[in-house]
């Protein structure tokens, strides 16, 4: 793996750890649930030597501080433009995946003037995820585990049940190639949510997305456009995110590219990770 450097900084009133490799502009990465900064392993090397490549631990991951509070959209949003602030930069490219990728979209939909260019990794845009979680039956079905998710305790044990074996289910099931995922790789995950509070923290994210989203998503469409330039990335045999939520998606982006993966799940830049790479960097060095 690339050289990487680890930092621990104040933001947003918690501690946050992230790695960072390369020079260049800033381009961040965020992982989504239920990952760490190690969820991109297979990118630094490819745009190290073009950005300054920075790949937090979210809020209640791995080596960031578990609040019991404080995961609400806008306040994750915040603690990304604390970090990019406290990097010494006011614009930065973002790239999101999963739990990232509704982080991404916020950032470009709400934030626009601090992104520089946008990329987000199988995470739909929230207009087509709303609609289909009222409209489309299969997505709806699909979804029935953020309810589970919203019951204190349970999915706690479920997930960490006979040493988080169905972490590895969970991962290597969502998966096409699921060789992706080596038994090394399972282990560096279930290290990083045994760590005391790391679960609890990871799930407290769906725990507060009614109220969050409620508040945050409750206005037209019209008032959810992105206006940055945007690259989707998709692998189209995700079997939690169907590949139908991304179509529309020209609706609310202005300046939009869309690359499906056949030979990929919902682990996009982890199962085609050579691919991923030269989409991204295609899109992103174009302008930066």
């Amino acid at each position: 793996m690339e050289h990487l450097e680890h930092h621990t900084t104040t933001v947003n009133g918690i501690q946050m750890h992230y790695v960072q490799t390369g020079s260049g502009p800033l381009l961040v990465l965020l992982h989504g649930f239920p990952e760490f900064w190690y969820s991109w392993r297979q990118q630094f090397a490819a745009l190290s030597p073009h950005f300054t490549v920075v790949a937090p631990d979210l809020r209640g991951y791995n080596d960031t501080d578990k609040p019991a509070n404080g995961y609400e959209i806008d306040v994750l949003a915040s603690d990304v433009l604390a970090l990019v602030r406290g990097l010494g930069y006011e614009r930065a490219a973002i790239a999101g995946h999963d739990w990232g990728g509704v982080l991404a979209w916020h950032l470009g939909i709400f934030h626009s003037q601090h992104v520089e260019r946008l990329v987000v990794l199988n995470l739909p845009h929230p207009a087509l995820m709303r609609r289909a979680m009222v409209t489309n039956p299969l997505q709806m079905f699909r979804s029935i585990y953020m309810g589970l998710f919203q019951v204190p305790i349970l999915p706690e044990a479920l997930i960490s049940a006979n040493n988080f074996v169905n972490l590895e289910r969970a991962m290597r099931g969502t998966a096409v190639n699921q060789s992706a995922f080596t038994d090394a790789d399972i282990e560096r995950y279930r290290e990083a949510l045994s760590k005391p509070g790391a679960l609890t923290a990871a799930l407290n994210w769906y725990r507060a997305l009614g109220r969050s989203a409620f508040r945050t998503y409750n206005v037209p469409d019209s008032a959810l456009h992105v206006t940055v330039p945007t690259l989707l990335i998709w692998g189209a045999g995700d079997p939690v995110l169907g590949v139908e939520l991304t179509y529309g998606t020209e609706q609310f982006v202005n300046n939009l590219s869309i690359r499906y993966i056949k030979e990929s799940g919902h682990w996009v830049h982890q199962e085609q990770p050579e691919l991923v790479n030269r989409y991204l960097l295609e899109f992103l060095t174009n302008t930066l």
